[in-house]
């Protein structure tokens, strides 16, 4: 099951990590949000040990929403090592986040 991230848990859930972690911002009412989060749960279980998976609701969380310049939902972040390697924004299919993700391991 996916994480779910909050401004409190930001800094030691992701940029503390020691793994790559995938964000995905997210809002109830966005439709295209809607439409990706089974995707993310599937990657949250494929990747379950090897990469963090989990989602961030950008209305419940302003302060990481702001500072990462989060216009556009979804958008998702890769981070690593505290820093953000990566960048999708809209709903993409699932094989292009996997690719992303490959790509960062």
């Amino acid at each position: 099951m996916a994480a779910t991230f909050t401004d409190a848990t930001f800094d030691t859930d992701v940029i503390k990590s020691d793994k790559l972690t995938v964000v995905d911002f997210w809002a109830e009412w966005c439709g295209p949000c809607k439409a990706l989060g089974p995707i993310i749960e599937q990657l949250s279980t494929e990747y379950a040990g090897k990469v963090n998976v989990g989602k961030l609701d950008v209305d419940s969380n302003p302060d990481v929403s702001t500072k990462y310049g989060i216009r556009s939902i979804p958008t998702i972040l890769f981070v690593k090592g505290g820093q953000v390697v990566d960048k999708v924004v809209g709903a993409v299919p699932k094989g292009q986040l996997q690719s992303t993700i490959e790509k960062h391991i």
